[in-house]
């Protein structure tokens, strides 16, 4: 006999998952479900992404970390309003967690709701946060052989940033590879070549997101 242990509760939580997307949806809020590894650059990403789209629509962000409120904090001084959760060693965030975030965010003056998910390539794929959309960041110095180790990310991002671009000839990445694995993965995801610290890139993936988010 075999007893799944999983099953009830990813069942559970996207049953939670379903009426906050209802509650979204009504509101008329676009979600961003963010995925990453620690050090990609989720959040200069995010902020680089907040200067692009401001002017057009409200933003919140919810944060994701283990501990601290570092992310959160760098969030609020850019004048976005952000809820930090902390996940006390989960290696993914969980829709109750999300509606404990939203229930202390005004969603009728919101647009865009950004999730920065805890940092890991593997925990949060499985878990539905209500989201429009999950997107996933890469970063250069992670290497380009990310797509064949961690697959299932990429096949469920509905597009991909591959961030510090600008580090390219330091770390010897091999784009061509890179894009040839993403494609045979997910051959309809776009991918975005940025550096969320110097602005290369951010116009592109901001245009798309935002076209997104109209369309939603």
């Amino acid at each position: 006999m075999q007893i799944d242990l999983k099953k009830p509760i990813l069942d559970k939580n996207d049953s939670l998952a379903a009426e906050l997307r209802e509650r979204f949806a009504k509101n008329h809020v676009f979600v961003l479900d963010l995925l990453a590894s620690p050090g990609s650059g989720k959040t200069s990403t995010i902020l680089a992404t907040i200067d692009a789209l401001r002017d057009e629509f409200n933003i919140a962000v919810i944060e994701g970390d283990i501990a601290s409120n570092v992310d959160a904090e760098k969030i609020k001084a850019q004048g976005i309003d952000a809820v930090q959760i902390n996940t006390g060693g989960a290696c993914h965030l969980e829709s109750s967690m999300v509606k404990r975030a939203i229930d202390v965010l005004d969603l009728e003056r919101l647009d865009l709701i950004i999730i920065e998910n805890v940092g890991n390539l593997v925990c949060p794929t499985d878990f539905d946060l209500g989201e429009n959309m999950k997107a996933m960041i890469l970063s250069v110095p992670e290497g380009d052989d990310k797509p064949l180790k961690y697959p299932g990310v990429f096949q469920v991002a509905e597009a991909i940033v591959l961030n510090k671009v600008d580090t390219i000839p330091v770390f010897d990445f091999n784009e061509d590879a890179f894009g040839e694995a993403v494609h045979r993965l997910n051959p309809t995801a776009p991918v975005f070549k940025i550096s969320a610290t110097k602005g290369m890139g951010v116009e592109q993936w901001a245009s798309w997101l935002a076209e997104q988010i109209r369309n939603a």
